[in-house]
C-alpha cells in the first residue's frame, strides 16, 4: 500500500487503473452492492512469506470487515492477475488504523485478522514497482 503522501503518484494510478480492470472484467456478474464498495477500494499484487497475495487496500474498517466475510469473489484472483498456476488464493483486505501509521487486515489464509506495521510501494526494485508493491511485516 502507498502511503497517501507518497512521491511517487504514479503508483497509486497505477493501482487505481488496475482495480477499475478487475472490477469492469471479472465483477461485471456481481451483485451491484458488491461493486459500488469495491470502486472505493485499491488492488495490488504484494508478497508475504515467499508468496504472491492479493491486496484490497479498503478506505475503511466497515468495508474491510464486509469484505472480509465476502471473500469467495477473491479466491482466484492471484491466478486471474499472474497465470501463475502453482498460484495460492491468499488475500488481504486492509484499512488504515486510526493512528495513522499502521494497517489492520483480514488475511484469507488463516482467516484472522492482524496488524500490519508495513506495506508500502517500493522503487527500489524492479519486481516490486511492476508490482506496485513492498514487503509487508507483521506484527
Amino acid at each position: 500500500m502507498s502511503d497517501p503522501q507518497t512521491p511517487h503518484k504514479d503508483d497509486r494510478l497505477l493501482e487505481k487503473a488496475l482495480t477499475n480492470k478487475i472490477i469492469d472484467d471479472y465483477f461485471d456478474n456481481s451483485e451491484s452492492w458488491l461493486r459500488a464498495i469495491l470502486r472505493m477500494c485499491i488492488f495490488s499484487l504484494t508478497h508475504l512469506d515467499g508468496e504472491a497475495v492479493f491486496l484490497v487496500e479498503c478506505p475503511n474498517q466497515a468495508v474491510a470487515k464486509r469484505l472480509s466475510r465476502k471473500t469467495y469473489p477473491f479466491q482466484d484472483m492471484v491466478y486471474f492477475l499472474t497465470d501463475d498456476i502453482d498460484s495460492n488464493d491468499r488475500s488481504l483486505f486492509c484499512y488504515k488504523e486510526s493512528d495513522g501509521k499502521n494497517w489492520r487486515c483480514f488475511d484469507t489464509s488463516t482467516k484472522s485478522w492482524k496488524s500490519l506495521s508495513s506495506l508500502q510501494s517500493s522503487t527500489t526494485s524492479a519486481d516490486k514497482r511492476e508490482w506496485g508493491m513492498g514487503n509487508g511485516d507483521w506484527d
